[in-house]
């Protein structure tokens, strides 16, 4: 339920519930494809509540949606073909940049801006391009997509997160699917983390719409360096690798 509730604001709730399955004895690769479940279902749970606030246009937002299940599927499918290495060097390094993004950009959440790329564009390029990340690697891809919705669509911070929940449970229902067909899911565990996970996350999202950009803001910044830190810090991370040498 905390989880469900801190990613239906800001994204990260693997941040605690990953660790959590790893700690409890799950297989690696079992609890990555069980995480995604509630994942699934902590993102749907949010995007319901955005729904029924009014904030997606789902015009717009069906072709966003099924190109990032498309993208999903194909990362998945390909996710022993992506070098870890260089997602584990790259990502903290965009997510850091992410909240610097964010803490210096003071007036990007107060209003809709004229979009730089039209959604069908969008729709054809960024979104599986992000899909596709979320099924090979995953972190930090929801504040990925907030800050693609809010740099090349022009939406305020509101409105950027609610098709972001959209984008993300498309996408992790389409890596989902590849991991139930693997037999990967541990369905007693994923079923009543999922049922918590969709509590959280609808509370979460009427807090985010009633607090707007006060909230998730901070929050962003925050989980954004929370995961950065945590994939600098892995002992498989080229960084942490090199720096480690000279202690």
């Amino acid at each position: 339920m905390v989880a469900g509730f801190i990613d239906a604001i800001a994204g990260g709730g693997g941040l605690i519930t990953l660790p959590a399955l790893l700690l409890s004895g799950v297989p690696p690769v079992s609890a990555i494809a069980t995480n995604k479940l509630q994942a699934a279902s902590a993102t749907l749970s949010a995007t319901i509540s955005f729904a029924r606030k009014g904030l997606i246009e789902w015009r717009k937002a069906i072709p966003i949606a099924c190109m990032s299940f498309l993208g999903g599927i194909l990362g998945a499918l390909s996710v022993t073909l992506m070098p870890k290495n260089v997602l584990l060097t790259i990502v903290p390094i965009l997510l850091i940049l992410v909240a610097l993004y964010f803490i210096f950009s003071p007036k990007l959440s107060d209003v809709d801006k004229k979009p730089l790329i039209p959604y069908f564009l969008f729709a054809l390029l960024v979104a599986p391009l992000l899909g596709f990340y979320d099924g090979v690697f995953g972190p930090g891809v929801g504040s990925f997509f907030i800050v693609a919705f809010v740099l090349l669509l022009g939406f305020k911070l509101v409105s950027a997160l609610s098709y972001t929940k959209l984008a993300n449970v498309a996408c992790n229902l389409g890596s989902l699917s590849i991991f139930i067909i693997k037999g990967y899911v541990i369905f007693p565990i994923a079923l009543v983390m999922a049922g918590g996970a969709f509590i959280g996350a609808s509370i979460g999202a009427k807090f985010a719409v009633r607090f707007g950009s006060r909230v998730i803001k901070p929050l962003l910044i925050l989980i954004s360096l929370c995961m950065a830190l945590k994939l600098l810090l892995d002992h498989k991370n080229p960084i942490f690798i090199y720096f480690s040498h000279f202690f």
